[in-house]
């Protein structure tokens, strides 16, 4: 039996980056990015494209948060209905949210294929699997909404519901056309290698210390130096740390967990999920499932497994696949990994401007690799322009979650639970 270890599959097979360096000086650039995620970077991309100088600083290195280490699922829209949207923040507001996110996965790809990043790129389409009845009412209410809209859907049901799933298990499935799954990891450090081709500084373990007013500018001391720009991006999501902004009060934390299978062949492994879409079900507390380019099977969940025995990651691993591919019959687990998400009560992103020339964003809900790609862009076209009409939605006055640290631990706390049950075969 291969040993289960705890790794990002991600890590794992994308190429090994460039050694990183720390800052150790003081430098100048007309912008300073700090977090070297999707955001950043992409924002890095498109200010020095305009010609503007730019300074990158990354706390660990490129990829470490949430950017590298998720599913992989290049998702159009937000986590809820596109009508919720618009009934939260208003229909004018709301439907230029649906039609920036909704194209969003094409500028993921855009992005792609313009800096040649090579990432398990595939633009065919996502699955969302309703698990029963709710589900599949949730699901046929995402498909007239989205329909209404214009995007290329499609309910599926009877043979060809279980022709793309490769489950009994779904009795309908949403397909997105316009969606696709990626290496996250292999993206990010695609774009990282673009903002250093056109001329961008990266400077990896330098955790930023102390950001402060200096005249009509900043700076930034970040490891053992410091940046001094006109203006900066705030980019850090979910894995914000210190006490030199106060962001982290704006967002709940989540973890979101995932097992990687060993290579799996034959037809049994072919059937499942057999035109490359990556998926997740309806669940409260979902499963994602996807497959990457060398056959195995990745299994994911809302929780986290970093503090969990291997043989409680490996039971719940074979609960999942026994229930949706027992074709499968006895799979080996290779590895396990955990990221964090920003979360925020509405499901809904915030953007920010404290103060003249300083942006930041969070609440990506799990939707980061879409949503940075374009709110990168949007932020950096911002900071050139300053038009807030390009911008995907208004920025907002800076209000705290309440009890942020006491959300995080009740969820993770009914997820383990959850998991436990699925364990022990009392839920699935």
């Amino acid at each position: 039996m291969a040993r289960l270890r705890q790794e990002c599959l991600w890590e794992h097979v994308s190429p090994t980056p460039p050694n990183a360096t720390a800052l150790a000086s003081s430098v100048k650039a007309d912008v300073c990015v700090i977090g070297g995620g999707i955001t950043g970077l992409c924002a890095a991309i498109h200010l020095l494209e305009q010609g503007k100088s730019v300074v990158l600083l990354e706390a660990y290195q490129l990829g470490h948060g949430g950017s590298g280490r998720n599913v992989g699922l290049v998702n159009a829209g937000t986590w809820i209905r596109p009508d919720d949207v618009e009934n939260t923040l208003g229909t004018a507001v709301g439907s230029r949210l649906n039609q920036v996110l909704g194209g969003a996965p094409a500028e993921v790809f855009a992005m792609i294929e313009r800096h040649g990043i090579q990432c398990q790129a595939r633009n065919d389409g996502t699955l969302h699997m309703a698990h029963n009845a709710t589900g599949g009412a949730d699901l046929k209410a995402r498909h007239e909404q989205w329909t209404r809209r214009g995007a290329d859907v499609e309910l599926l049901t009877g043979a060809r519901c279980q022709e793309y799933c490769g489950t009994e298990q779904i009795s309908a499935a949403l397909l997105d056309r316009r969606a696709g799954t990626i290496n996250p990891m292999a993206y990010t450090l695609g774009l990282g290698a673009a903002v250093t081709r056109l001329g961008g500084r990266i400077y990896q373990h330098s955790p930023v210390q102390r950001l402060e007013r200096e005249g009509s500018g900043w700076q930034v001391h970040a490891g053992q130096g410091v940046v001094q720009a006109e203006k900066v991006v705030i980019s850090t999501g979910a894995y914000t740390e210190g006490d030199w902004t106060d962001l982290q009060r704006h967002f709940f934390r989540g973890y979101y967990l995932q097992v990687a299978s060993v290579p799996l062949h034959g037809a049994a492994a072919e059937g499942v999920l057999r035109h490359g879409q990556g998926s997740w079900d309806t669940r409260t507390v979902l499963s994602s499932i996807r497959r990457d380019d060398q056959g195995r099977l990745l299994l994911g969940s809302m929780g986290r497994f970093d503090n969990k025995p291997a043989w409680f990651v490996r039971s719940w691993a074979d609960r999942i696949q026994s229930h949706y591919f027992p074709q499968l019959g006895k799979v080996q687990w290779e590895m396990h990994w955990t990221g964090c998400i920003d979360f925020t009560p509405d499901h809904l992103m915030r953007l920010f401007e404290p103060a003249p020339g300083l942006v930041s964003v969070t609440g990506y809900n799990g939707r980061g690799n879409t949503t940075g790609t374009v709110v990168g862009r949007a932020l950096a076209e911002y900071l050139i322009k300053e038009d807030p009409q390009g911008l995907p939605l208004p920025f907002s006055p800076m209000k705290a979650v309440s009890a942020n640290g006491l959300r995080t631990g009740l969820y993770e706390t009914g997820f383990a639970l959850y998991h436990a049950g699925q364990c022990l075969r009392v839920m699935l």
